[in-house]
């Protein structure tokens, strides 16, 4: 009789030694999916918050520089896709097509001399570059949290609760893009004898 409390004790340990780690676990898991989600709205603020000055920034650009409709269009295109992204994965494609397209209207500058001494286009660029830095912020700290969680939900035995508890690997990454990786060309104008 004795041997099989002793049993009935060790298996109920062991039931809530597991039962209290798979929960711990899942706990965590919660936490830290929520804490990717949390980063992610701190991201869209900021996003929104760029594609909002947009808008100011190429007026005063297309007042200078009228003929560069393809690069206002540009423009235009990229923040309604950003606008109208609906997923993580959407929202940073549209993102890194605006990049692109942000680099051509603040290289317009170059061609046009007037437009940088304009005081609108001056106190637009600085909060555009300061909306920059936080995107920066934000991005980092999302990517942080996809990878602490993926990093707990991919450690054993952690994976194989996540399995069970429906909790998957989150992809979602800001990466650069191909055109942040090349060099930026510097043109001078040929001297003149």
């Amino acid at each position: 009789m004795k041997k099989g409390w002793v049993v009935l004790i060790v298996i109920v340990l062991v039931v809530l030694i597991f039962g209290g780690t798979y929960v711990s676990a899942r706990n965590t898991m919660v936490r830290k999916n929520e804490a990717i989600k949390s980063d992610w709205a701190q991201v869209s603020v900021v996003l929104e918050r760029r594609a909002d000055l947009i808008p100011n920034l190429v007026a005063t650009v297309k007042g200078v520089a009228a003929q560069e409709v393809t690069v206002f269009t540009a423009v235009a295109n990229a923040r309604a896709n950003l606008m109208n992204a609906q997923t993580p994965k959407d929202k940073i494609a549209a993102n890194q097509e605006l990049d692109g397209a942000l680099v051509k209207v603040l290289a317009l500058t170059e061609n046009y001399p007037q437009l940088r001494s304009n005081e609108s286009f001056l106190r637009l660029q600085d909060e555009l570059a300061g909306t920059e830095n936080r995107i920066a912020v934000e991005r980092r700290r999302y990517d942080d949290a996809i990878q602490d969680y993926n990093a707990y939900i991919g450690q054993f035995p952690n994976n194989i609760f996540a399995g069970w508890a429906g909790f998957q690997r989150n992809d979602a990454y800001f990466a650069a893009t191909p055109a942040a990786q090349q060099l930026p060309k510097v043109e001078f104008p040929a001297a003149k004898p």
